[in-house]
């Protein structure tokens, strides 16, 4: 399930109605589908994309998205480093990101116009969108590993935008599992000096 780290202020969100209602003011939109019993753990890209075609058409009337297709990665996707490092630092796109996660975790930073850096963690059965033109970047947990349905404004996809001066060197990823315990220092490390 999805949390919210705010990193500047040492807070963390992780029940889901809180999780919607911090995200809403921004344009974010956060869903839970399931996933366990819906489709297999070998399910093919077509084989998901069947089993969720309810939703992704009721996405695609919401954000006019006109095509969605699934991402694997994983540590053993080809040039896997060079592939993480276009998402890595601070970039925006024209268009909406949307995702929603099969399988694995990674961390959305967002840096919104008004409020502070915050970071969500998805999992599988987590749907997110980045609005278009809203600074952010991505990262993957520990163990490189996501499969997620992406549905795309433009058929050919969208391009990152880089900011100049990203503010993504500042801030590490931060990945936690369900049965993570936290303590009480385990969120100051998370801002770089």
């Amino acid at each position: 399930m999805a949390s919210i780290t705010i990193h500047d202020e040492n807070r963390r969100i992780q029940e889901t109605d809180a999780i919607r209602e911090y995200l809403a003011p921004y344009g974010i939109w956060y869903e839970k589908w399931e996933v366990e019993g819906r489709i297999g753990v070998d399910a093919t890209n077509e084989e998901i994309l069947t089993a969720y075609a309810p939703e992704i058409e009721r996405l695609k009337a919401k954000g006019g998205y006109v095509t969605a297709d699934v991402i694997n990665v994983n540590p053993e996707t080809p040039n896997l480093d060079v592939l993480l490092a276009k998402f890595d630092k601070e970039h925006t796109h024209s268009e909406d990101e949307v995702r929603f996660t099969v399988k694995g975790q990674g961390v959305f930073h967002i840096h919104p116009p008004t409020g502070p850096v915050f970071s969500v963690l998805v999992e599988s059965g987590d749907l997110i969108n980045v609005p278009a033109n809203m600074k952010h970047w991505f990262t993957l947990c520990d163990e490189q590993t996501i499969r997620c349905i992406r549905l795309f404004e433009d058929a050919s996809g969208w391009t990152p935008h880089y900011m100049e001066q990203g503010v993504h060197e500042n801030y590490s990823p931060l990945c936690w599992g369900p049965d993570y315990i936290a303590k009480a220092d385990d969120l100051d490390p998370v801002v770089k000096p």
